[in-house]
């Protein structure tokens, strides 16, 4: 059995992210749709006093219907790269494992490119490799196929595709997946949820599902692999 999962490419992605690239044979990144602002391509959420702090990167403006692999960084990205890391150093100089995840942040942000796309999958291959997550990345605009189909059509075709027999999403996709199409497919439907898990945030009260920072921040590659493994599959 061959599990595929489809998910655009997200900028330090939560932790269930991470579990779905890691429950999969092959993962795609859904690079050819059209970008979504105020999505979690470009930004995402870490802990600062104690609180939740919303981090974004610029992207370019273009037209609306402008797809991620067509989007680009702003050419303020090297200024807007150095005050994240600043924001790091001041949010989380004390947290355990700081030293290690900020070279691996620093390093999965040293872009050489603009493109949106490349510059998040990119970054999201390098920290697969530091949490030892070993799933094989390809790109949905790399996949020949009918360019021309939406939504629910075009994830069973990528999943053809790479000859997938399960296809596997974050339970936030119940609603736009039909178990009974994929049958009918030959391809069976599955939803992953991540169960509850907390980890001391220094002496804050714990605040979940924030971006993977957080997570490599307080834990060990080693204590997050095991994490991987926390969620269910319906």
């Amino acid at each position: 059995m061959k599990r595929i999962a489809v998910m655009q490419p997200y900028l330090f992605p939560y932790i269930g992210y991470w579990q779905l690239l890691n429950a999969v044979d092959e993962f795609v990144l859904l690079d050819d749709v059209q970008y979504i602002q105020r999505g979690w391509i470009n930004r995402n959420r870490i802990l600062v006093d104690g609180r939740d702090h919303l981090f974004s990167f610029s992207v370019c403006k273009d037209a609306q219907q402008t797809k991620i692999n067509q989007r680009f960084f702003s050419p303020d990205f090297s200024a807007e790269r150095a005050r994240f890391l600043r924001m790091l150093q001041c949010a989380y100089a004390k947290a355990p494992f700081f030293q290690p995840a900020l070279a691996v942040i620093e390093r999965s942000l040293e872009f050489s490119t603009r493109n949106v796309s490349a510059c998040v999958g990119d970054s999201l291959k390098i920290l697969a490799d530091y949490l030892h997550i070993a799933t094989p990345f390809v790109y949905a605009s790399a996949i020949a196929g009918d360019k021309s189909l939406k939504a629910q059509d075009y994830i069973l075709a990528l999943t053809k595709s790479l000859h997938g027999d399960v296809y596997i999403n974050l339970s936030g996709g119940i609603a736009l997946y039909d178990k009974t199409v994929f049958g009918e497919h030959g391809i069976q439907l599955l939803f992953l949820k991540a169960l509850p898990h907390q980890y001391k945030q220094f002496s804050h009260e714990f605040i979940p599902f924030l971006s993977i920072v957080d997570v490599m921040m307080f834990n060990s590659p080693e204590t997050i692999k095991m994490m991987l493994g926390r969620y269910e599959l319906t």
